[in-house]
């Protein structure tokens, strides 16, 4: 009796046989689920860095911002003499003032968040008091004046330096009452000369003037937090200066700090008191993803519904004001212009990291194609088939994405969740359905031998055709909207440079076949065998090579385009730190320099080349109101340093004067100091009271001494001696020591260095973020072009082991078989290299004018342009040329090892 076996039911996936394909290659099967689990981690982590910089960022815009810039205060005027006193009184008492402070911070709306620790609410007088008393400090004269504020939590927020806290009387302050306590801070008494018991007398309305006694002196806990600096006035004194005077006087202005029960002594002032809440913005809570709803919070609480809700509880009155919203608007207008340039960079990875998980399901596919045309032979339907080999990715690559995923949480701990968790679940879903949607499109109909799939007999399918017009229209379109718009545009302008090279890799695989037709016959008279022989086995390249190239192709320009922004940003620092100083280093000092000094500077380690200036800052052309910077040089050390900086170009004859002392001293002048004063001779007086008479005979728009749009430089040995002493030197050098300087300079001279100078350019973790993702990126992207790289050529290597097989068999030695594989893999290679190297140059110039730079070289306004960089499009290409040489010799020395017999033992089927 025939022995009963069980079968799955129809529909149904029998894990047994999943199992056991599993276990069948389990080099590949370990070899995919790690690319799957690395390209989940890198798809994950990509989007949480993002948000961590872009978080960082926001803190950092609104904590530099200041607090009295980023805290939103509202204040209510109080109502005026017309009602009872008692009710006055009750509304700057501080249990009424505490219970609207609970509803103030009701009415603010997430994702704005109140740092209840920094924020405040008191009375305060808005007209500021003029006192009598004379021992205040007068530095013209002046009486000094003070503001009067009863704000809560003082205790909470000081340390006690002198003296003791203010406290309310008994019985409690009203507006009649004739003295009340106040402290200061350590900086208004050292400034007005306030000592503990000192009696400030403030001005009263009908009624004599307020004495406030100073009974405490105290230190802030946190200067620089919002309740100290939301009103800097309460922690540091301001000197005033009195408008209009042509004398420039100038009083002392101080807060005195009253307890909070004494706010109603307030109300009998003439400084018009108002009530006030200061919420200050939690700075942990801001999100940079929030951007727009923050916005509208903060809107919202200046004057929309939030500022409703809080007049409900205070006053119809009460009004808002903060600059929170501009600081959010500049902040949104520099990730506007990053957010673009690292969206190039994530298109152009995850275009190659998505063609090499198709590529790797390709290889799979092909790997295994005897066995899934074995198994359509047999009856196996096309929708059984996609299923099953469903069911096997999917049990691979789930779990190794899970692991990737926990290894992006744990490796960047910072950002939303969603985002990473949908890149990832995009990476799971290609990685499930390359091997199955392959199988499928190479198994619709059962056969026992497939068609010839070779780049130079099979020609493109009308569809293709259609798909790649399409996509050249949506190159084109996303290319020209990026030159007219800029950088600011949707996704698709961002995946401009994507799209052009995938343009380009479809054009370069229809173009493949045609080089290789022509020269098919002139290969064929040559004596050898190798060179037509590998010319013929490039020509039968599968028509599926359009993946590798396409990876290739992408990987080169992202690369090329990434280096050169890259470049461009380093350029645009560069330029302007060397703008700023004009040399590598500057040593300057506000008189004129000690005379050993140059000596001893051009002696230190590093310094090639030393140009002393005098630079008269105040010298006044025709001796009158308007001054222009003069500078005394030496011509040919200075024509030296204007040389190889490339700032205003010239030769020291130029610059020298010619002729008797009495002639005019040549100029170099700025374009708008000549057009104002002209090329005829003019005088100038200097600091030092001498004059002297120059010509304008040159003309630059930059010099190194000075920066700015008006300059004049002469030939110092034409000024005074004392208006000749040099107060600048100019040092190059390759390799400058900073800290040798400074301790060659002395105290007195201030010291900068250009690489320091640079770096003041970046403050902002949006840079230095978006820069770091740009370099992770073009890494990535060009790891995932090896592994292209690796998979065509790994796909076509049991092919090739046996061809060389054969050959040895026919007399092939092992040299000729590594000049076989180096020759038959180089035209695609060569292909991609310089295919991806005029596509990434033709991208760059194209999109170069679209492309702004400025966000993320630097926070102050330079010149930052997209240019091609020769190191950026050179070094990828150059690589992948050796990669693949090196690959071909490699596995021509392995397939010798193993001998021929092995090989042909292994039949004709590979």
């Amino acid at each position: 009796m025939p022995r009963q076996t069980r079968t799955a039911p129809p529909g149904r996936i029998a894990a047994p046989w999943i199992r056991t394909r599993l276990r069948a290659a389990p080099g590949a099967t370990w070899a995919l689920a790690l690319l799957v689990a690395a390209t989940a981690c890198l798809a994950a982590a990509f989007p949480r860095a993002l948000d961590r910089y872009a978080d960082a960022g926001l803190r950092e815009a609104v904590e530099r911002a200041r607090p009295d810039r980023t805290t939103v205060q509202l204040y209510t005027p109080l109502p005026g003499l017309g009602l009872p006193r008692g009710q006055r009184e009750r509304t700057v008492r501080p249990d009424t003032l505490a219970e609207q402070y609970t509803h103030v911070l009701d009415a603010v709306r997430a994702p704005l968040v109140a740092d209840r620790d920094q924020s405040s609410y008191g009375v305060r007088t808005t007209v500021n008091q003029e006192v009598p008393e004379r021992w205040l400090a007068r530095p013209s004269g002046l009486p000094a004046r003070v503001a009067l504020v009863a704000q809560h939590g003082i205790a909470d927020h000081s340390r006690l330096r002198a003296g003791r806290l203010p406290r309310g009387s008994s019985p409690p302050v009203t507006t009649n009452t004739a003295e009340v306590e106040a402290a200061v801070t350590a900086e208004t008494a050292k400034n007005l000369r306030i000592k503990v018991d000192s009696v400030v007398h403030v001005p009263g309305v009908g009624r004599p003037p307020l004495a406030v006694r100073i009974t405490g002196i105290v230190t802030p806990r946190e200067p620089g937090g919002a309740y100290w600096s939301a009103e800097p006035l309460l922690r540091t004194p301001t000197l005033v200066r009195v408008p209009g005077d042509p004398d420039g006087s100038r009083y002392w202005l101080g807060a005195l700090l009253l307890a909070p029960e004494a706010a109603p002594a307030l109300l009998g002032t003439t400084g018009a008191p108002a009530t006030y809440w200061q919420v200050a913005p939690a700075l942990d809570t801001l999100r940079g993803h929030d951007l727009a709803a923050l916005k509208s919070s903060v809107a919202s609480l200046e004057t929309g519904p939030g500022l409703r809700d809080v007049r409900t509880f205070t006053d119809q009155r009460t009004e808002a004001t903060t600059y929170l919203d501009d600081v959010l608007t500049s902040y949104e207008e520099q990730r506007a212009g990053i957010g673009p340039l690292v969206a190039v960079a994530a298109f152009g990875t995850g275009t190659v990291a998505v063609v090499v998980l198709v590529m790797a399901g390709g290889l799979a596919a092909d790997r295994r194609r005897g066995e899934l045309a074995l198994l359509r032979a047999r009856g196996a339907s096309v929708p059984g088939l996609v299923a099953r080999l469903l069911g096997e990715t999917s049990v691979l690559s789930v779990p190794a994405a899970a692991a990737g995923v926990a290894a992006a949480l744990l490796l960047v701990p910072e950002g939303r969740l969603a985002p990473a968790l949908a890149a990832a679940l995009a990476v799971t879903g290609v990685a499930c359905l390359a091997l199955p949607l392959r199988a499928a499109g190479g198994h619709r109909l059962v056969r026992v031998h497939g068609d010839r799939e070779d780049a130079a007999s099979v020609r493109p399918s009308r569809r293709r055709t259609v798909a790649e017009l399409t996509l050249v229209v949506l190159a084109a379109g996303a290319v020209e909207t990026l030159r007219r718009r800029g950088t600011t545009g949707d996704q698709l302008v961002s995946a401009a440079p994507v799209l052009v090279a995938v343009i380009a890799a479809l054009v370069l695989i229809r173009l493949y076949p045609l080089p290789l037709r022509g020269l098919a016959r002139p290969a064929a008279r040559l004596r050898g065998a190798v060179g037509p022989l590998s010319l013929a086995r490039a020509a039968r390249t599968s028509v599926s090579a359009v993946l590798p190239l396409l990876a290739l192709s992408t990987a080169l320009t992202t690369a090329a385009f990434g280096g050169s922004v890259l470049a461009g940003v380093r350029e645009a620092r560069d330029h302007a730190a060397l703008l700023a100083l004009g040399a590598d280093a500057r040593v300057e000092t506000m008189g004129p320099l000690p005379s050993a000094l140059p000596e001893r500077i051009r002696r230190e380690p590093g310094v090639s080349a030393l140009a002393e200036a005098s630079i008269a800052y105040q010298a006044k052309p025709h001796d009158g109101p308007p001054t222009v910077p003069l500078v005394g040089v030496d011509p040919g050390d200075y024509a030296a340093l204007a040389r190889w900086t490339g700032l205003g170009t010239f030769t020291a004859d130029e610059l020298t004067r010619r002729g008797t002392a009495k002639s005019p001293l040549p100029a170099l002048a700025s374009p708008t100091v000549a057009e104002t004063y002209g090329t005829r001779p003019f005088p100038v007086r200097l600091e030092d009271s001498s004059t002297i008479t120059v010509r304008i005979t040159l003309v630059r728009d930059l010099t190194p001494a000075v920066s700015g749009t008006e300059f004049l430089v002469v030939d110092r040995a034409g000024l005074s001696a004392e208006a000749a002493r040099p107060s600048a030197l100019l040092v190059t050098g390759g390799h400058l020591d900073g800290k040798a300087l400074r301790r060659a300079a002395g105290e007195a001279a201030d010291v900068r260095l250009r690489a320091e100078e640079r770096a003041r350019f970046v403050d902002s973790p949006m840079q230095t973020g978006a820069e770091r993702l740009y370099v992770a990126a073009v890494a990535a992207g060009a790891g995932y072009a090896v592994l292209a790289l690796l998979l065509s050529l790994l796909r076509a290597a049991p092919e090739r082991t046996a061809l060389l097989a054969r050959l040895r068999t026919m007399g092939l030695t092992r040299a000729q078989g590594r000049r076989l594989l180096v020759l038959e893999s180089l035209p695609q290679s060569a292909l991609a290299a310089a295919g991806g190297t005029l596509t990434a140059w033709a991208t760059i110039r194209l999109l170069s004018p679209g492309v702004d730079l400025t966000a993320i070289a630097a926070s102050r306004p330079v010149t930052a342009e997209l240019r091609t960089d020769p190191v950026s499009l050179a070094v990828p290409a150059v690589s992948v040329l050796l990669l693949t040489v090196g690959v071909a010799a490699a596995q021509a020395w392995w397939s010798g090892r193993r001998g021929s017999v092995t090989e042909l033992r292994a039949g004709d089927g590979r």
